[in-house]
C-alpha cells in the first residue's frame, strides 16, 4: 500500500494543498458564477427576442404585421424560458455530480480512519 503525501502546516499551505491535491472543489463556487453568466446571456437573448418583435411590428405597420410580432414575442418568450428550465437542468445536474464525489471522499476518508484505528 502506498503511503500518504505528507500535507504542509500553515493555513495558507494546507489551503493549497487542498486544492492541488483535489482534497477540496471549488465546484460549487465556480457553478453558481456560471449559472448567473449562462442566465444573463439568457437575458441578452430574450432583449433580442424582444427587439425583433418591436422591429417586425414596426416594419409591418398593419394589424397582421401585429398580429405576426405577437405571435414571433410569444414563441420567443417560449423557448427562453424552456432556455430556463435546461440550463438550470444542466447545472443542477453537474452540481449533484460533484456533491456525490464530495460524499465519497468523504466516505473514504471515514474507511481509512477505520482501518487506521484497528
Amino acid at each position: 500500500m502506498r503511503r500518504p503525501l505528507e500535507q504542509p502546516r500553515g493555513p495558507s499551505r494546507q489551503f493549497l494543498w487542498e486544492l492541488l491535491t483535489f482534497e477540496r472543489l471549488l465546484t460549487g463556487t465556480v457553478f453558481h458564477l456560471v449559472y448567473w453568466a449562462g442566465l444573463g446571456i439568457i437575458g441578452v437573448i430574450a432583449f433580442g427576442i424582444l427587439g425583433a418583435t418591436v422591429g417586425v411590428a414596426i416594419r409591418e405597420g398593419s394589424v397582421s404585421g401585429m398580429l405576426l410580432a405577437l405571435g414571433v414575442l410569444a414563441i420567443g418568450a417560449l423557448g427562453v424560458f424552456v432556455a430556463v428550465l435546461l440550463w438550470r437542468a444542466f447545472c443542477e445536474f453537474y452540481v449533484t455530480i460533484f456533491k456525490i464525489a464530495e460524499d465519497l471522499h468523504v466516505l473514504r476518508q471515514d474507511v481509512e480512519r477505520e482501518r487506521a484505528g484497528k
